[in-house]
């Protein structure tokens, strides 16, 4: 089953009614700015000499970290990134999700032209601050298991 689509309007309503949002892009993307209250589970990292490489443990942290039915807005920073995450978790069984069109910088096209503008474009709420145990050290420290 196709994981819904939103917009980021309509993301920060759901957020209202008591929908949670995880951020999968990087730790340094997430800590240079994100939406306010999210949880950082990077689909991908970010390594110095080699680019993005795939976070190995990314369905095991999430899964440690929230339910099956627990109702998640899946971003990241166009919309890529959180497409894949969102498949991979639906697969997995979490039903209550939605992916964030545009993510917090917005998607663009080949051209450069703005398809989607995202989160931040939007003036919607934005910080560098994070919630207490909502950074990602603190939620994959949740699984047990070492790095």
């Amino acid at each position: 089953m196709a994981v819904k689509r939103i917009e980021p309007d309509e993301a920060a309503r759901l957020m209202e009614d008591g929908w949670r949002y995880v951020d999968v892009r990087s730790v340094p993307e997430f800590e240079q700015g994100h939406v306010p209250g999210a949880y950082n589970v990077p689909l991908l990292h970010f390594e110095a000499g080699r680019g993005m490489t795939p976070n190995a443990r990314f369905l095991q942290v999430f899964q440690a970290a929230f339910e099956l039915e627990d109702r998640l807005i899946i971003g990241c920073k166009s919309g890529g990134r959180s497409a894949r995450a969102a498949d991979l978790l639906s697969k997995a069984g979490f039903a209550a999700l939605v992916d964030m069109r545009g993510g917090y910088s917005g998607e663009i096209d080949k051209s450069g032209a703005v398809v989607c503008a995202g989160w931040s474009a939007r003036g919607l709420p934005c910080t560098t601050e994070c919630d207490a145990g909502r950074d990602y050290d603190s939620i994959r420290s949740r699984d047990g298991e070492p790095d």
